[in-house]
């Protein structure tokens, strides 16, 4: 669990400063779960460029509680949390100053977002608050002032927690709650967990992450690793102390992620993912009489396929339906070895090119849509699929045919904005299993929406 807040002060000499507005929201790594947020007397004189630049002065804090009568809710609210801030030690500093004051000392671990911000979004061109949030899309509303501050904090910090692949964040997190917690059963564990598609993680006492799965229904698939009797599952059981997820919304974002992770964090109990997970490969070449042939074989170690198939009977399946819906030639689909008219032109499904009625430019104008459907090659484009709440979407970046990450945005400007795109994506590798999953994905998602990018900033 996290407070992430942000304090707004009188400014003065170090350690002098008094508070004069506080927001806090506990942030659970998914949502927010509880806030408080007010204006705080500070007995003393607010400085002049304060003023300017908050908005908040001397008459609006007159009727305002004094620190005391607000310290016992932010000890509350901050309890067992790990306290997350755009520069976590000035805001942890100003706190531990007003406490110290009271006689009471007040401790708590920190995260900071800056130090964050600069690890997982690198050459960004200023780390304040306001421009990052800017470069990032992240609207901010009453910018200097504790609320609209935290809130964006919590924004980034949500961003910056699904660009974590390492997943130091969370292991960080994990280790600290169990510190103070008796080992949980598994019921409880499984009473935390959400129904929903995602990415989940099983930890260790010390945090460490022992399992990365992927599943479309995340508490039903915990529950099969708890309840099942095979060697794994036992093992799992008997060192399992915590599971986190992140939720992704759309199916394809978490086979992504998983695909990833599990590549990234090495879990002792997942095992290596198996270099070819996909055996078939759709091939294309002009044949003598100038005809494009479609052929589904093995994958070839010096030739690129259209796309890749997880079996052989998939990948004929996945032909037939080409055949029928583009009208194509089964003897130029690798479906027939006959040696004259092909089945398909003998009830009038074929138009002649296994017999040279059509011409091979009419013919292999229907052909390239197969290969136009089901390759990015060259490509600059965009996928959108589910978020992870309504007001949500989920978004793939391929660029020159090339893979390049995830992110999740809620305004088209972000999208429309090919440097706000950029910094909203968590890259990810390019390679055979990336490339399997999104054609494979694309295949069975029609309702997938592709966005082809234009270059404009």
């Amino acid at each position: 669990m996290y407070t992430i807040l942000d304090i707004e002060t009188t400014g003065g000499k170090f350690n002098e400063e008094g508070i004069t507005e506080i927001a806090i929201y506990q942030f659970d790594g998914h949502k927010v779960t509880d806030q408080f947020i007010s204006l705080v007397n500070p007995e003393r004189e607010i400085q002049p460029f304060v003023v300017n630049l908050t908005g908040i002065n001397s008459k609006m804090l007159r009727t305002a509680p004094k620190f005391y009568e607000v310290a016992k809710r932010i000890v509350e609210i901050t309890e067992d949390c790990i306290l997350v801030a755009h520069n976590a030690d000035f805001d942890y500093r100003i706190l531990k100053t007003e406490f110290k004051r009271l006689g009471f000392p007040f401790k708590r671990k920190t995260l900071c977002t800056v130090e964050l911000s600069k690890q997982l979004i690198p050459d960004m061109e200023s780390y304040s608050l306001g421009k990052l949030a800017r470069a990032l899309g992240i609207p901010v509303s009453d910018r200097h002032r504790a609320n609209g501050d935290a809130m964006a904090t919590v924004k980034l910090f949500k961003m910056l927690l699904h660009k974590d692949l390492d997943k130091v964040i969370i292991r960080a997190a994990v280790k600290s709650e169990q510190q103070s917690k008796i080992a949980p059963k598994l019921t409880e564990i499984i009473e935390e967990l959400p129904s929903d598609t995602g990415v989940y993680y099983i930890h260790d006492a010390n945090g460490n992450i022992i399992y990365i799965g992927k599943s479309n229904n995340i508490r039903k698939r915990i529950t099969q690793h708890f309840t099942n009797t095979n060697s794994k599952s036992k093992k799992i059981q008997l060192q399992v102390a915590a599971v986190t997820y992140e939720k992704t919304g759309s199916e394809l974002v978490a086979l992504l992620k998983e695909n990833e992770e599990i590549k990234t964090n090495k879990p002792i109990h997942n095992r290596a993912l198996k270099r070819n997970i996909f055996s078939q490969g759709l091939y294309s070449f002009i044949d003598a009489d100038g005809y494009l042939n479609l052929k589904i074989s093995p994958l070839k170690k010096d030739e690129k396929p259209i796309t890749t198939f997880t079996n052989r009977q998939g990948a004929i399946a996945f032909m037939n339906r080409m055949v029928e819906t583009y009208e194509l030639c089964e003897k130029f689909s690798g479906l027939s070895k006959s040696k004259s008219g092909c089945f398909r032109y003998s009830i009038k499904e074929c138009h002649g090119a296994c017999i040279k009625e059509e011409t091979p430019l009419d013919y292999n104008k229907r052909a390239l849509n197969v290969i136009e459907q089901n390759s990015y090659q060259n490509r600059d484009m965009i996928l959108i699929d589910r978020g992870r709440a309504i007001d949500e979407k989920s978004v793939i970046l391929i660029e020159g045919g090339i893979f390049k990450g995830i992110g999740f945005f809620n305004l088209n400007h972000q999208i429309n904005n090919r440097d706000i795109l950029s910094n909203l994506i968590t890259p990810m590798e390019n390679n055979r299993d990336t490339q399997h999953i999104i054609q494979s994905y694309m295949r069975r998602n029609k309702r997938l929406k592709i966005v082809e990018l234009k270059n404009n900033k």
